[in-house]
Formats: C-alpha cells, structure tokens, sequence
C-alpha cells in the first residue's frame, strides 16, 4: 500500500460568529473530505508539546512523528536545507523575514507579500551593505529569508513576527537568553536597525508605496539553530521512497532532512492562489511511479488565518477539497497499488487571534477496505467522535503506516 498525507497548513480555527459559530472547516464545502471522513477513520492529534512554540516547523514534524524535543533546531537550518545552503559547525542560522513596519510598529509578517523578484533585489542589496566574513543573507521565497552568523549562540528569545501584528517592534527585538548570547542579540538588533535605514528609500520599496503596497522596510531575524540531528523517514519507520511537495522553504527542509525528495511545482506560492492542479498531479505522477509516500503541504489556509480573512480561509479549504483532494481520489480508482490517504493540519491557526495554538487537531485517515468509525464529516467538533480519540508523539503516523 503507498501512502500520502494532504496536509492544509492552519485549516483548523476556533468558531466565528460571522459563520454561525461554525470554524471554517465546519462552514466550507468539502464533500470529498468529508465523503474520506465518513469512510475512515478519525480524531484528534497533539502536533506541539505544550512547553514548545506552535510553529509550522515544530508541528510538521510533529505530524511526521519526530521527536521535537530531541531533533528541533529552528526554522533557519530546515530552510537552508531546502535552499541547498550548507550549514557547517558553529554556523547560526536564522528565518530572516522581510516585514512592514508602519509608525513604528509591526504592520505585518510578510511586507504585503512581497514578490520573489522584488525581494531577491533586496535581500541581494542588504548583502552588498551589510554582510561580510560573519554575516551572509540568502534569498528565499517571497518574504521568507535566511540569515547566517558564524560563530553565533543560539540561547536567544526571538519573537516571530507574525505572532505580533499591531506591536510596537522596539518592544519585541531580540534578547538573549544566556549572557553567552548578549553579542549576538546586540549584533542582530543592529541588522534589525540598519536594515530599515537601508530598506527605506531604495526603489523597489518606493515603487511599492507608489502603487499601494506595503514596503519591506525592515528585516526580522527569528528561530536560530545549529544543523539538527534528524533521522530519516526510512530509518525511523521503514518508510521507502518518499517525497515532499511544499512551496514553503521550511517544509522542504523537513523533507531533505527526513530523506525525501523535493517535488518542485511551477507556479506554487504558499498562498490561496497557489498552484493547486499542478500539487496534485505531482502527488499523483509520483505516486504512480517508484514513490511509496507524499506528504503534500498547502500553505494557503494559515495565510488567511494570519490575516484574519475568514471569508478567504472557508476558501482556501474549499480549493483543498476540489482541487487536490478530488483528483488525488480520482487517481487513485486507476492505480496498481491502493493508496491510503490522511487528510489534516498541522495545527489551527485561527483567524481571531491571527497566530498558531497549541489546540490538537482533527485528522482523517482513509485505507481501502477499512471499516470506518461513525464520524459524518470532518471538523473539529465531528473528529471528537472518531474511534482514533487523542494521538500525540507519533501515535498518528505509525497508525497511519499500519
């Protein structure tokens, strides 16, 4: 049997009053989830320890069955390796954000969701003005950035950005955790500052203005590590042949670390208007091919989350539900090996408060030839009802694999 996992970053909310009370998976129309729910088997999964911080990086791994608290080491080191940047001893990597920062406080995460292009311009220019023996930033995707220090300590308490929309930003810079780490806080919190002298007359953030867009005047350093010890999918669990597909750096990270290759789809963008058709017929192709497991990650729900549109959220799972969970079931009908399918996120983000919780989330696993639980539908109320009850650590994925 080949496995895969859809996993629709952040689908999973608190309920809205502008829905009735219902969350946005119990108001949006999925009948091809919820045909999977009714004929499999579901519940609740704990993707976060409770003494950890509920980012995507911890939870995706958490879903994949990792020990976070023994291979965690920040969003900088799992992007670098989907980068192909190489990350030698002493190095401290670091998710460099470009934001938007407005009267002095944080306007947003992500500088209006700044183009790749306009934003390899700027990353490219802080480089030429700031970096040097022990300094070196590195282009990702949209706003979503690397920055290395050598020789760098990692005891630091660094806020992400997107947890602080609306916050005055001098209040949330970097400190250090230990006194071994006070040279590195003042060194990033000078590259905070500078960084927003150099960003804030240059071009490419005056033609931004010019048309109504959010300038990226400020870069944001946040989750250091050093390159983590993580075994692979195949050691861990015999998984064989496996795939990642993600238009998020991070994610691919977690895939090039756990062994499993990086599908690139032309046209993906981590946001609701990514290439969806073109994720799923990756899935598929590799799927009828030599791969034994996909892990599809959409990114398109947690941005709505983060940016409170509720309207867009009940979209984006929509567009899950048409336009990568229907083709994927479809396809499956026509292949020579049955294809188990799980479907859930990795933890809710919901759109009142704009930030990711600790809350566990509701997950679906499908087997041709399973006899399903009673649950209907999938939302996070109807997997309370699933036989599975509460997974944590990696309850779900050894289930999954059986």
């Amino acid at each position: 049997m080949k496995h895969i996992i859809i996993l629709g970053d952040g689908m999973a909310d608190w309920p809205i009053e502008a829905l009735g009370g219902k969350t946005p998976l119990m108001a949006a129309r999925k009948p091809h989830i919820d045909a999977l729910a009714r004929q499999g088997i579901n519940g609740l999964l704990k993707t976060v320890p409770d003494d950890m911080p509920a980012g995507s990086e911890i939870a995706n791994m958490g879903v994949l069955g990792y020990d976070v608290h023994a291979v965690y080491e920040g969003r900088g080191v799992l992007e670098a390796a989907s980068m192909g940047v190489e990350i030698e001893e002493g190095d401290l990597a670091l998710r460099c954000n470009l934001i938007c920062i407005q009267d002095g406080t944080i306007k947003n995460h992500s500088a209006g969701h700044i183009s790749n292009e306009e934003a390899a311009v700027l990353i490219q220019f802080l480089n030429e003005k700031l970096s040097g023996e022990t300094i070196r930033f590195y282009p990702g995707v949209s706003y979503r950035h690397l920055l290395v220090i050598k020789g760098g300590s990692k005891n630091l308490i660094c806020t992400p950005p997107h947890d602080v929309p609306g916050t005055a930003f001098r209040s949330v810079l970097i400190k250090e955790k230990t006194s071994d780490a006070r040279e590195t806080a003042a060194l990033l919190n000078d590259l905070i500052l500078k960084s927003q002298v150099l960003l804030a007359n240059h071009p490419v953030n005056k033609n931004r203005k010019k048309t109504g867009k959010d300038p990226a005047n400020s870069i944001w350093p946040w989750s250091p590590g050093f390159k983590p010890q993580m075994p692979t999918l195949n050691t861990l669990f015999g998984i064989g042949e496996s795939a990642v597909i993600s238009a998020v750096d991070l994610i691919q990270g977690i895939g090039v670390y756990a062994g499993m290759k990086v599908l690139k789809v032309e046209g993906a963008t981590g946001l609701y208007n990514t290439h969806y058709e073109g994720k799923a017929q990756a899935a598929i192709d590799a799927l009828k091919g030599d791969t034994d497991f996909v892990y599809l990650h959409v990114e398109a729900s947690d941005e709505a989350g983060h940016e409170g549109n509720v309207a867009l959220k009940v979209k984006t799972i929509e567009y899950l539900d048409e336009r990568i969970v229907k083709p994927i079931v479809e396809a499956s009908k026509t292949m020579d090996v049955p294809l188990a399918i799980a479907v859930l996120p990795d933890h809710p983000t919901p759109c009142a408060l704009k930030t990711h919780t600790h809350d566990p989330v509701p997950f679906l696993i499908y087997k041709p030839g399973i006899q399903p639980d009673s649950v209907e539908s999938y939302d996070e109320d109807a997997a309370k009802a699933g036989s599975l009850d509460l997974l944590s650590d990696d309850q779900f994925i050894r289930t999954f694999l059986l």
